[in-house]
């Protein structure tokens, strides 16, 4: 591409001082410039902790980032993802222009505007109408301007009956919608949201991802957009960057594909060696050896949504070759109440293993109708009726919402529980 960047991020980062404000001692402010004065680099940028909150570190100062490089082009919807406390928060001030850099250098052409939090920018004791031609004269617009958008932003924010009251006394929901229909209306050039849509209601935030994809493809603005939710991200982006440990891990044009890094690096599987269990029943004749779950990328992140397929290994213990085996895998929510029972006796399938031998079982599963949330996974097999091998809650199943209907909007509450299915042998 060789359009000139709208944003240009270099050798950026962010240090701060633990349980103070600047380095906190006169003593450091001297020794800061004396070393600057004898040309040399500053001291303090040499030490610090990455900023793990699990851990205690050994220095008063902290890296929030540390080293970072992108670039942004003119209209691209930019998702920036990571686990609490990577640094997604602090980048975005130091774009708005919040905070300083204590390292590297940005360089951005056009106006900006921020949504970090609930009220930013808002002053609380003026009205709803007063925020609006605040907001826009802090983003250098005229009052005429502000006054030709005053309509359609009130008209997006739903508060028209309360736009001549102090603002100190809307709900946060009330607060984030007109703090947003500002942002967005009054036409900056790069509009810069944190995970604040969190706080509106499911309708709103649909309207506002749909109006952050008209502000970027209809008008060719240029949005960064933070949120913990990856549907919303998979649905609005048209690229990703991934923060971990307070630097780029990952940036990509394929937004699933950072996202499937970012969740594969937090997804927890309790169990995926299944023989190593020792809370199980049943003759012993059979063993579940291990599995996996994956959708059809063998991407071992599932979004529901997608076809995915379950590979398990069942091992024959004895020296004889067993016939009449029936298998089942049990989804359970988290009250161990089976919502989905899978098994080669409804679709027709016959098992027999040889002696000693390790069979490989797949299960796919079309477009996996289930919320997101956490799962139990439960393995079963028998012989003739007798229970062979039989691991309760051997497994967790993380899902993770996707878009279910291929219509970019998220489903919120129901789903499907009639899977279509196939067993291979």
């Amino acid at each position: 591409m060789n359009k000139k960047p709208i944003i240009k991020v270099e050798n950026l980062g962010k240090q701060y001082r633990l349980g103070a404000v600047g380095t906190g001692t006169l003593s450091h402010d001297i020794n800061r410039w004396w070393q600057t004065l004898r040309g040399k680099e500053d001291p303090y940028l040499k030490v610090g902790d990455e900023n793990d909150r699990t851990k205690s570190g050994g220095s008063d100062y902290v890296w929030a980032l540390k080293d970072i490089n992108f670039e942004v082009q003119p209209g691209e919807i930019l998702g920036i993802i990571g686990k609490n406390g990577a640094g997604k928060s602090t980048l975005l001030k130091l774009l708005s222009r919040v905070t300083a850099p204590t390292t590297g250098k940005i360089t951005c052409h056009g106006r900006i505007a921020s949504l970090l939090e609930v009220g930013t920018g808002f002053h609380p004791e003026l009205t709803g109408r007063e925020n609006i031609f605040l907001n826009g004269a802090i983003l250098g617009m005229t009052k005429t301007e502000i006054a030709n958008k005053f309509d359609e932003i009130v008209e997006f924010a739903g508060c028209e009956k309360y736009i001549d009251t102090p603002v100190k006394r809307y709900s946060s929901g009330m607060y984030v919608r007109l703090a947003f229909a500002v942002a967005a209306h009054l036409e900056p050039d790069i509009l810069v949201v944190d995970e604040v849509l969190a706080v509106g209601d499911a309708e709103f935030q649909e309207k506002a991802i749909g109006k952050m994809k008209e502000v970027s493809m209809g008008q060719g603005r240029t949005v960064l957009f933070v949120s913990h939710n990856m549907a919303s991200v998979k649905s609005l982006c048209t690229r990703a960057l991934l923060l971990e440990k307070n630097t780029v891990k990952y940036i990509d044009d394929d937004v699933e594909k950072v996202i499937s890094k970012y969740l594969n690096g937090e997804t927890k599987v309790v169990n995926q060696k299944l023989d190593e269990i020792t809370n199980r029943k049943g003759n012993g004749k059979l063993r579940f050896m291990e599995y996996s779950i994956t959708d059809d990328n063998d991407n071992p992140v599932i979004f529901n949504g997608k076809d995915i397929s379950v590979k398990i290994k069942l091992k024959n213990t004895t020296s004889q070759k067993l016939e009449g085996i029936k298998i089942f895998f049990t989804i359970s929510n988290q009250y161990g109440d089976p919502i989905s029972n899978l098994s080669n006796e409804y679709v027709g399938g016959q098992i027999s293993i040889e002696g000693h031998q390790v069979l490989p079982i797949e299960i796919k599963i079309d477009a996996l109708p289930l919320v997101a949330g956490s799962y139990y996974i439960t393995f079963y097999s028998e012989i003739n009726k007798e229970i062979a091998d039989w691991i309760p809650n051997a497994s967790i199943l993380e899902v993770s919402d996707g878009d279910f209907y291929n219509t970019g909007k998220i489903p919120e509450t129901h789903a499907k529980f009639l899977m279509k299915y196939s067993i291979k042998l």
